[in-house]
């Protein structure tokens, strides 16, 4: 099951970001007193009682004047409404209730989508809750006071968003089928290229980027086997933006590979790979999907015998955290080589859910050993006692040491290649967890 999906909406300055790092654990937005500072990470792995959740900061009002910070707000709570499975709505005790907050909580109120209100500011309860029960005139509920710099009262907010998780017995069936998730900047021919493989016009398409709204889930079947294929949405309508037109692809990008097994990331060659094509594949590669590489528009590149090496180059330069992803080059429009998607899904899904026998991997770790030497430090060098793999999707290796600490990045990314000469792992990141185990 994947995991729910909470995002965060409210008016410029209530302090959602504030929030969204007192969650995160570290300051992973960039706070500031100017409304709309909001950048880079948007979105966090958050754990609450044993329930890990994935935490979108919506961010990215740029209120130049009260109409368009209503109409950007409404924007932002409906892509809020499309992708995520609760949201948190923030309003401010100090600014009270505004205009805006009315607006907005009707929306959310009409999207029938879990909503829990919080009232950021609270440094005081005995001071400040008079002027909380105001925020119950917005009719969606309990306001839950809560102060994101002092850290007041977030226990009690979590403790409402985690009520509305699906419980074991009454998350849906599980559907076996392997879902791919096609991901990749507005206008990149996400829609064109499942169109193709379904062979006919499913998904709306057009030439204005984010045309496509939500994320639809098209059933495929390819020799035999039947796949899900996940479009992630664009925007409803042309962001004034362009940075919040990205943040919001990524906010749909990354709800649509928290659901898949497999994710395509397409690339335009007539743009060629772009930091946010990196952004969009780093969130792929964190979670330990099966990822295969694909780059769209190849019919309208201009080629001779040097075209596809200098393509592949810049690619594994810009993407040179996932060496082990396959790279495809094809059209959607002319249907070029999009077949052959197929088997580089299979091969990743294979990949992502392999199982080594214990007894392998230390022979392959030994001879590792025996060829370069771990890494000492003031005279204490570091042993290897043994590893073992404790799960796929992705696979997981446990290493036990003498000293963490020793275990330089180098000298695992050294084992990792190691591992990958003997047992393929094509199309899959692997994860390793180090720990330390005293000397008998």
């Amino acid at each position: 099951m994947s995991k729910p999906v909470v995002a965060v909406v409210g008016r410029p300055n209530v302090g959602k970001s504030t929030l969204f790092n007192a969650l995160a654990g570290e300051r992973i937005s960039i706070v500031q007193d100017t409304p709309g500072v909001t950048r880079d990470r948007i979105y966090a792995e958050v754990s609450w009682l044993n329930k890990d959740f994935t935490l979108i900061d919506t961010g990215g009002i740029e209120p130049e004047s009260k109409d368009i910070i209503l109409s950007q707000m409404r924007e932002q709570a409906q892509i809020a409404i499309d992708t995520a499975d609760i949201i948190i709505f923030m309003t401010d005790v100090r600014q009270g209730l505004v205009d805006a907050d009315s607006k907005v909580a009707n929306m959310l109120r009409q999207s029938k989508k879990p909503v829990v209100l919080v009232v950021n500011k609270v440094d005081s309860f005995e001071k400040f809750m008079p002027d909380v029960y105001e925020f119950y005139n917005l009719g969606i509920g309990d306001p839950f006071p809560i102060s994101s710099t002092s850290k007041l009262g977030l226990g009690e907010m979590l403790d409402e968003v985690v009520k509305y998780f699906p419980g074991e017995e009454d998350g849906e069936e599980e559907d076996g089928r392997p879902k791919v998730a096609i991901v990749g900047k507005p206008n990149v021919g996400k829609s064109s290229l499942i169109n193709h493989l379904v062979g006919e016009e499913r998904v709306i398409v057009s030439d204005i980027a984010g045309t496509t709204r939500d994320a639809i889930d098209t059933g495929i079947s390819w020799q035999g086997r039947e796949y899900v294929f996940i479009d992630t949405a664009g925007l409803r309508r042309k962001s004034k933006v362009k940075e919040e037109l990205e943040r919001f692809s990524i906010i749909r990008a990354v709800t649509a590979v928290e659901r898949a097994d497999v994710v395509v990331i397409l690339i335009d060659a007539t743009e060629g790979v772009t930091e946010q094509d990196a952004k969009i594949a780093g969130i792929a590669h964190e979670r330990g999907k099966g990822i295969v590489i694909a780059v769209n528009k190849w019919d309208a590149i201009e080629k001779n015998d040097k075209t596809i090496y200098k393509h592949t180059d810049r690619i594994r330069e810009v993407l040179s955290f996932m060496p082990y992803a396959d790279i495809l080059f094809i059209s959607a429009k002319t249907g070029q080589r999009t077949r052959k998607l197929f088997d580089m899904v299979d091969v990743a899904l294979e990949n992502n859910s392999l199982r080594v026998a214990t007894g392998v991997l230390n022979e392959i770790v030994s001879e590792a050993v025996a060829m370069q030497q771990p890494p000492s430090d003031k005279g204490k060098r570091l042993k290897i006692y043994y590893a073992t793999q404790v799960s796929v999707k992705p696979p997981t290796f446990v290493i036990f040491v003498n000293d963490k600490k020793l275990m330089h990045f180098s000298y695992v990314r050294y084992l990792e290649n190691r591992i990958r000469d003997a047992f393929g792992f094509q199309g899959t990141s692997l994860k390793f967890i180090i720990r330390e185990r005293k000397e008998k």
